[in-house]
């Protein structure tokens, strides 16, 4: 095999959409190209191995923040027991701040940028003559009706085992400096009919989980509900063989065309990731976010209360110039919305963003390794920003998992943020760890802390017959701990519940599904350029 595609997954269930972009874009190279992926976590030399046995003269890799470490040590080791194999690089790690980067320094060519088209050109030259001079090669941009599709190359294996991911849409033209996509002037529609037939042969292939990843589903509305549309005709048509879709959502805007399609699909249908990231006006307007806080939030009410559609809803701790009495206000704000999920987020300074502008005026330390995450700024120390790293961590662990729902609500009180932070303290002290707690122990553990705060109260109904703290202790501690038990997320018993006729179907789609929420943006910029 002439040309290997290979690039390191941050795990099994997902898929390399970029890659499949530069298969199906290869032309008459396209014979002698294979994909080859693998999991971040393997070992180098077990990769190199394997690459080596395909006999490749070229191999392209896809560089991601998740996966340039490891993938740093691969491209070396090849150097040395392969220097005769061209290395080319793409995607967004390599993109940008290109003579700073040691993978880049050992590779023999980078694509930045698009891929689709310059990538198979630049091959061309390197297996054909004359090989090209020049290191960097910046991806030109085809129209967007000159892109073929990927679909066709999702194995049947990909199909009923691994997320598929499709895109409507490239690009996005809005600002926020955080992202990658602020450097896009706007946003590129792919020809909708022909991605509805790509849709539909995936569907009768047996593709029942999409995940879109455009940055702004709902930005041309007309688009959106087409694609919507098909969506409800396969539920409507098959009910009892259901389909998911996940879509990211601008959160204020929401015309009425659109939420009344909305409101037409079934529990266990819709997921939709919305960024809000801050509710402060000062920091939106520094980091050149256009928001609507009151539509943004009416909106999430709406969705809430008059959907089916399952909320995962984004807040960047953080940002330039937001101290944590703002982000808190921010956080119990969101919070009183009851989406199904609070994405807490820390920022990172991605690389060619354009939050390095406010590196000094607001003392933004960050990570020098992947993912480069702020470590403290002027608003927050060190120390405080290690504490908010815990509660997402634990956020994720208690309330995005669904298994301590019935919990939820005594653990928040009335002060959200306040209450979990002193929870996620508590833990902390308590099992110096954040990772490998078990969800029994976890439960356990929860079931003292509410015992713990319920003490007050008792000590106050004492001599009327209250309860003890110690019999609230054992009653919270069963409580939760049973209810840790539960393995199923509250997104898996929303799908069984609505769909009972195909439980076992639908359990399948659901366990994929509970996934996506995962992803947070891994994929949204793959299409672009060789990725991961």
């Amino acid at each position: 095999m002439s040309i290997v595609l290979c690039t390191l997954n941050a795990r099994y269930s997902h898929t390399s959409l970029g890659l499949r972009y530069l298969l199906a874009n290869m032309g008459d190279l396209q014979p002698q190209t294979q994909i080859q992926e693998f999991v971040i976590g393997v070992r180098a030399a077990d990769v190199v191995e394997k690459l080596l046995a395909l006999q490749p003269r070229l191999i392209g890799f896809g560089v991601y923040i998740w996966n340039v470490e490891e993938l740093t040590h691969i491209v070396a080791l090849l150097k040395r027991v392969a220097p005769e194999i061209t290395i080319v690089l793409g995607g967004p790690e390599v993109s940008h701040e290109t003579t700073e980067q040691r993978i880049i320094a050992m590779a023999d060519y980078v694509v930045t940028g698009w891929g689709d088209t310059t990538f198979p050109r630049l091959c061309s030259d390197i297996l054909n003559g004359p090989k090209p001079l020049m290191k960097i090669h910046a991806g030109e941009q085809p129209a967007m009706d000159q892109i073929a599709f990927p679909y066709a190359y999702y194995s049947t294996e990909d199909i009923a085992q691994r997320t598929v991911y499709v895109e409507a849409s490239r690009g996005c033209p809005f600002k926020c400096e955080f992202c990658l996509s602020a450097l896009d002037k706007t946003a590129w529609p792919f020809p909708l009919d022909d991605l509805l037939s790509e849709l539909d042969t995936l569907y009768a292939r047996g593709a029942r989980v999409f995940k879109f990843v455009d940055r702004t589903f709902n930005l041309n509305i007309n688009n959106s509900l087409r694609i919507l549309q098909f969506f409800l005709d396969k539920l409507n048509g098959f009910p009892d063989d259901p389909v998911f879709a996940h879509f990211e959502l601008v959160p204020d805007h929401l015309p009425d065309a659109l939420k009344n399609s909305l409101q037409k699909f079934p529990p266990g249908a819709l997921q939709f990731e919305i960024g809000i990231q801050s509710f402060n006006p000062e920091v939106q307007a520094r980091i050149s976010r256009k928001q609507n806080n009151e539509k943004a939030m009416a909106n999430l009410r709406w969705l809430r209360e008059e959907t089916h559609a399952h909320l995962h809803v984004d807040l960047i701790a953080g940002l330039p110039g937001e101290d944590v009495d703002s982000f808190a206000r921010g956080f119990d704000q969101l919070a009183a919305l009851q989406p199904h999920e609070i994405q807490f987020g820390i920022l990172k300074r991605l690389r060619g963003t354009p939050i390095i502008r406010h590196t000094q005026a607001y003392g933004m330390v960050f990570d020098p390794l992947p993912p480069y995450q702020i470590l403290a700024n002027d608003c927050m120390d060190f120390n405080t920003m290690q504490r908010l790293v815990r509660f997402a961590r634990y956020w994720d662990l208690v309330a995005n998992s669904g298994r301590f729902s019935e919990h939820l609500p005594e653990i928040l009180g009335d002060a959200p943020f306040a209450r979990f932070l002193a929870l996620s303290d508590w833990l902390y002290a308590n099992t110096d760890a954040t990772h490998r707690i078990s969800p029994e122990r976890l439960g356990r553990l929860l079931g003292i802390w509410l015992a713990a705060q319920s003490v007050d109260s008792a000590e106050d109904q004492e001599g009327q017959g209250a309860r003890t703290p110690e019999t609230a202790s054992d009653e919270k501690l069963s409580s939760a701990s049973e209810k840790s038990k539960m393995s199923a997320t509250r997104r898996q018993q929303r799908h069984q519940a609505a769909l009972p006729s195909a439980v076992a179907r639908q359990a399948s789609i659901s366990d994929r599904a509970s996934s996506l929420s995962e992803d947070n943006g891994r994929v949204r910029a793959r299409s672009k350029i060789i990725s991961a």
